[in-house]
């Protein structure tokens, strides 16, 4: 990708991509956007309760959501008329690479293809120091409405 050059279709904010979040699967788990770049979009989700599985890591479920929301939002940032066209998950993996107890981790999706009818994304998971936790790859088709 040509990083001097925005890969968006679609004008959005911080707060407007945060909006479209309200009473998702997304906002229960405290996930929330801050940032968008020229070719990449960037989310943040607290480790607590609503994230943690029994032994009180962050629960790979609740990296793979964070990976799913970036990724879909991602694509459908992407599309030439969201009145005619969405973004829908075809397949996602992820590898869970360090475990998180506290505080936030945080998502980057960049693309990896943004074809004409499959998007694949590319999202990296890290701890508030800088490590890796997780990578993951998610392909999204896109379909007319």
């Amino acid at each position: 990708m040509n990083p001097t050059k925005a890969i968006w279709k679609q004008q959005a904010s911080i707060d407007f991509l945060n909006s479209l979040s309200e009473n998702t699967l997304g906002s229960h788990i405290g996930i929330e956007f801050i940032e968008i770049g020229d070719d990449y979009i960037m989310a943040k989700m607290p480790v607590d309760a609503r994230t943690i599985q029994p032994f009180g890591i962050l629960h790979g479920g609740a990296s793979v959501v964070l990976a799913e929301t970036l990724g879909s939002v991602a694509s459908t940032l992407c599309l030439q008329d969201i009145d005619k066209q969405t973004a829908v998950g075809l397949e996602i993996n992820a590898n869970h690479l360090r475990s998180v107890r506290q505080g936030f981790v945080f998502g980057k999706a960049t693309p990896v293809r943004i074809g004409r009818s499959v998007h694949v994304w590319n999202i990296e998971i890290s701890d508030e120091a800088g490590n890796l936790t997780a990578v993951s790859r998610l392909t999204t088709m896109i379909k007319t409405l």
